[in-house]
């Protein structure tokens, strides 16, 4: 028979206590990646706004006027859809100008209740002034 003394292996306290602090860490870190990963899904929204009002820019030039038809611009889809499909984003007229607003999408809608919309006009205006736009 063996000798109990060679036989190595884990007690169930510590198998427990193991499992305690995982949870422990996990509880701390998941709610961190969350926001980390809705912030960057939200520099998607960022991106794009900047880059249409570059093309609401562009078309004014060539047309002495802007656009609320996200077709006009090149787009294929109007509202226009974000690459990752966070967001969806469309042109509205106001006093000669324009405001792009994305608007987020589940699941970013979800995670992201303090930034669900993001506004750029063609002053460069940025709204909300909050922590939604990254410095």
């Amino acid at each position: 028979m063996a000798n109990r003394k060679n036989n190595r292996g884990f007690t169930l306290v510590e198998l427990l206590m193991t499992v305690a602090i995982i949870a422990i860490l996990a509880s701390i870190a998941f709610p961190a990646y969350i926001d980390f990963v809705t912030r960057s899904n939200r520099t998607e929204a960022q991106r794009e706004l900047l880059r249409l009002a570059n093309l609401q820019e562009q078309f004014y030039v060539d047309n002495r006027k802007y656009t609320s038809d996200m077709k006009k611009l090149g787009l294929d889809k109007d509202p226009f859809i974000t690459e990752n499909s966070y967001y969806s984003i469309d042109a509205a007229l106001a006093d000669g100008g324009f405001v792009l607003t994305a608007t987020a999408l589940e699941p970013q809608k979800t995670n992201d209740t303090q930034c669900q919309k993001l506004s750029v006009s063609e002053t460069g205006k940025k709204l909300p002034a909050s922590a939604c736009w990254e410095q």
